[in-house]
């Protein structure tokens, strides 16, 4: 029957059937180094989010570059009509970390290694530079106490300041860095990696931001909740 002959055509092509192993062996080492590589980013990473989560987006985008490449190597339409469909994609979630950006640069580009057929090339490459991050970790001096990730959000009506805010660290004895500013004609956002002397210290630092501005809103985030 015709249907028959044309799901043969479709899935039973000599030259198919003797890439599927090759192709088999691709996915599963792309989900590998996928997964070695989001244990990485959590062990290894600085970004004030939660990593955890962020993670779990690098075996599925690892795995998808490489199916998407091992497609498209061997045909000049296929590659052409890739570039017209991800045209119209628009990515909507917001990366505020440049190390997420960076991440992920490093998973889609294991997938291209891979889906390329350098597979020995891009698992030397990604042992290089998880070696790389590896001593950064390890020669990077730990902070003298624990550290909390402070967000401080003031919205148009009794708007804070950054000097007001760094005011407030400082009167309550907390060392205070500021690690992202935003800004709209709505509000402003600020993220600090502070250090307080003890724990009493935020409730002062949240009474003094409250007293200047009631409409203030204060998130915290252990340093410990994000680390191995």
């Amino acid at each position: 029957m015709e249907w028959l002959q044309a799901l043969r055509e479709s899935f039973w092509t000599p030259s198919s059937i003797g890439s599927l192993p090759g192709f088999v062996l691709s996915l599963a080492v792309a989900a590998l180094l996928g997964a070695v590589l989001g244990q990485a980013y959590i062990r290894f990473g600085q970004s004030l989010s939660n990593r955890r989560v962020f993670a779990r987006n690098f075996l599925l985008l690892t795995v998808t570059t490489t199916l998407i490449i091992t497609i498209v190597r061997s045909s000049l339409a296929l590659s052409l009509g890739l570039v017209g469909a991800l045209s119209i994609v628009r990515f909507r979630a917001a990366i505020k970390e440049p190390e997420e950006l960076a991440f992920l640069f490093l998973a889609i580009g294991v997938g291209l290694g891979l889906g390329a057929g350098q597979g020995l090339l891009t698992v030397v490459a990604l042992g290089v530079i998880l070696g790389l991050l590896a001593i950064r970790g390890l020669v990077r001096r730990p902070p003298a106490q624990a550290n909390l990730y402070v967000t401080v959000a003031s919205p148009a009506r009794g708007r804070l300041t950054i000097s007001q805010i760094t005011e407030a660290f400082t009167a309550c004895g907390a060392a205070a860095n500021l690690s992202r500013f935003d800004e709209t004609p709505e509000a402003i956002e600020a993220s600090f990696v502070v250090a307080f002397s003890n724990r009493a210290g935020l409730e002062q630092f949240s009474g003094r931001l409250r007293a200047l501005s009631p409409d203030v809103r204060i998130s915290c985030l252990d340093d410990t909740s994000t680390a191995v």
